[in-house]
């Protein structure tokens, strides 16, 4: 008599506001917001009545300001010790930082930000179609630095969409699964390279961020990490329940699999949408404090020091939280004056 095969899915979780996360991974948050057209100041052409601005995260009309109290977005704010990957989906993001580097970014776009030592950034969301609606989806996560590389100076890059490889593959049925390749490779399809300092940019962490969109009824066999000891976890954050292996996933729910092995999907009727992260843990101490992420007490204590002392550099902006031009299009303009232009 045979037993079965073992199970690939290790765990399963609900997600909440961030989703849990399993190292070297820190944060995850997904912002899904339907704005309704802009004005001229680049903020919604709606009332804001009733609102709590500065702290609006209640999603009231399908939409939040957050601490936006004009454009909604996030004003300049520290921190120090880990990473920011932001790809967006839809919709577009305003940047600006304290070493300098400004940017507008999103259709596809990913801005992947090294804090290092500290740094203070601006993310805006400006509302630039005055007549329609602006939706919004992006994606935050946060990549934890190991502990040699949180005193690294800020680093600042773009994998622009252009750039930026998305592996369609059919299955015998021809039901196509896009795979959106942020960070590690695919099929031999390997996306723009981490910032030099990241966890992602050193051999052997097979760090990879997917976004894997199925559609509907589509089979797909996500391959075994390249890692003895990475961790994989898959974010079933839109669409109809998916089959992971032996399990059936609704919407809304994280799960941790076995990256060993290879893990058979099945898109639900709808089509599912999954998010996933894997790589190799760093298996240090963390200690982290609001926007700091360091590996004891002292450590965050001394990172409140600095900031109150230096501000990362001081802010060299108008406003806490600046918008570019309407018309500016899709930019990076880097610490050195570089620009890039899309």
């Amino acid at each position: 008599m045979t037993s079965a095969a073992p199970t690939p899915v290790l765990q399963v979780f609900r997600l909440g506001m961030p989703w849990q996360t399993i190292d070297p991974f820190l944060f995850v948050a997904h912002h899904v917001d339907a704005y309704p057209a802009g004005n001229d100041e680049l903020g919604p052409d709606a009332s804001l009545d009733g609102r709590p601005l500065g702290q609006d995260f209640g999603n009231p009309a399908g939409w939040s300001m957050y601490h936006g109290t004009t454009v909604p977005g996030f004003p300049g704010h520290p921190h120090r010790g880990f990473e920011t990957v932001t790809f967006v989906r839809s919709g577009f993001v305003d940047h600006s930082d304290s070493v300098g580097a400004a940017a507008r970014f999103g259709e596809g776009d990913t801005q992947w930000l090294t804090a290092g030592n500290g740094i203070v950034h601006s993310e805006m969301f400006p509302l630039l179609n005055k007549d329609s609606g602006n939706p919004l989806e992006l994606f935050q996560i946060w990549l934890n630095l190991p502990a040699e590389s949180k005193t690294v100076d800020p680093h600042f890059s773009m994998l622009w969409n252009e750039d930026t490889p998305t592996v369609t593959v059919a299955d015998e049925d021809g039901r196509t699964v896009s795979i959106r390749v942020i960070a590690g490779e695919l099929d031999r399809a390997t996306p723009p390279p981490p910032p030099p300092n990241s966890w992602a940019s050193r051999p052997g962490t097979d760090v990879a961020i997917w976004n894997i969109d199925l559609s509907s009824g589509a089979r797909w066999e996500l391959p075994a990490a390249h890692g003895e000891q990475t961790q994989r976890v898959l974010y079933v954050y839109n669409g109809s329940p998916v089959r992971i292996g032996d399990r059936t996933i609704e919407s809304g729910h994280g799960v941790v699999v076995d990256a060993s092995v290879p893990v058979h999907l099945t898109g639900g009727d709808e089509g599912t949408q999954i998010l996933m992260l894997q790589g190799r843990p760093i298996g240090e101490p963390v200690v982290s404090y609001g926007p700091f992420v360091l590996n004891d007490e002292a450590g965050v204590r001394q990172a409140f020091e600095d900031y109150r002392r230096t501000g990362f550099g001081g802010w060299p902006w108008d406003s806490d939280g600046p918008v570019h031009e309407r018309d500016a299009g899709r930019f990076a303009r880097y610490p050195d004056e570089q620009l890039e232009q899309r």
